[in-house]
């Protein structure tokens, strides 16, 4: 924990007020205007009309949890994987972890011809399965990426990182090869998710990533010691009884998880997971016990308050997410190069 209990303390209430202002405008807003108090009304069911529930419980609300539980997960695979890798540019967008899980919910949308886009109710098994998909892609990324990064028995972090790279552009292509293969409808409602969207989000969305997401969450966060521990030499960390390669791959093996579950509902979404870590750190120091609560809560107000300007700046069309994540994101990626240039 930090040295600094109070200020740590201070930290995560300022993150979640900042998370209850990004949700209120996000409910507030739209093409459909609802006041603060017919919201509340609505929420609590005081005079609650069909149209204000139809546009808070089937539409504002599923989008809202969706991108809290999205950005929470993709900011703690983040924390594992420059908690593993010790290098602060890595993030689950560029090691080809996203690029898998991709690819394979692309062929599963070929094949079984579900648009996650615009789900309708006889697709809801197919919803809950895709995540087991994305896994499996995510799976063969990494199972790459560390077959081609392991060097006398150790992983090399420079050769994980730019395997990682090759993986992505090599998914890439194969996601952009099925997707031409599809027909025009369901082309078009990939190429919307693959750049990252939460707008058709519902409740059979959030039901099939949220138990991927919570019960990886509390199995990293019982591993958070070790992450503490990766900072030091390797020899180091062997000697102090550390099954060290083995730990590794769990922990791999589980940002995978929060990757594919997350990837599969929202499509790629890079940089939360290189943002959020590195904006914890900052506030909350390199004790990963604090850094992946403030860091999962900034990844879910990165995302909401991303999610409220796609869906308003060019009202009533709509940005893709990952459009406006990138826009911030990739300023942000550069400062970091240069900064660690310097």
């Amino acid at each position: 924990m930090p040295h600094n209990i109070k200020r740590y303390r201070f930290i995560l209430f300022t993150m979640f007020v900042a998370l209850l202002l990004a949700i209120y405008l996000h409910l507030t807003s739209g093409a459909f205007t609802m006041t603060t108090l017919e919201v509340f009304k609505t929420l609590l069911r005081i005079d609650s009309t069909d149209n204000f529930d139809l546009v808070i419980f089937d539409f504002r609300l599923p989008r809202i949890v969706t991108a809290v539980i999205v950005g929470m997960g993709l900011a703690l695979a983040g924390v594992v994987l420059q908690g593993i890798t010790k290098n602060g540019l890595a993030d689950p967008g560029i090691l080809g972890i996203n690029a898998g899980a991709s690819c394979t919910v692309v062929i599963f949308m070929y094949f079984f011809q579900i648009q996650l886009v615009n789900v309708e109710i006889h697709s809801i098994f197919k919803i809950i399965v895709i995540p087991i998909f994305g896994f499996v892609g995510g799976v063969v990324a990494a199972a790459i990426i560390l077959a081609f990064s392991y060097k006398n028995s150790r992983m090399d972090m420079q050769k994980l990182i730019l395997t990682g790279i090759a993986i992505n552009t090599g998914f890439g292509a194969l996601t952009l090869f099925w997707s031409l293969k599809m027909n025009a409808d369901d082309y078009q409602a990939a190429a919307i998710w693959m750049n990252g969207t939460i707008y058709n989000s519902n409740w059979y969305f959030v039901v099939a990533m949220l138990p991927w997401v919570v019960l990886l969450s509390i199995f990293v966060y019982r591993k958070c010691h070790l992450l503490d521990y990766f900072q030091l030499e390797e020899d180091s960390i062997i000697s102090l009884g550390i099954a060290l390669e083995k730990e590794k791959i769990f922990l791999l093996l589980a940002s995978v998880g929060l990757v594919s579950a997350c990837v599969s509902v929202s499509g790629s979404i890079g940089f939360i997971g290189l943002m959020a870590p590195h904006i914890a750190r900052q506030l909350v120091g390199i004790s990963h016990r604090a850094v992946m609560p403030v860091s999962m809560l900034i990844g879910a107000i990165l995302l909401v308050f991303a999610d409220y300007i796609a869906k308003n700046v060019f009202a009533p069309a709509e940005l893709s997410v990952g459009i406006v994540v990138s826009i911030i994101g990739i300023p942000y990626f550069l400062y970091l190069l240069v900064k660690a240039k310097g």
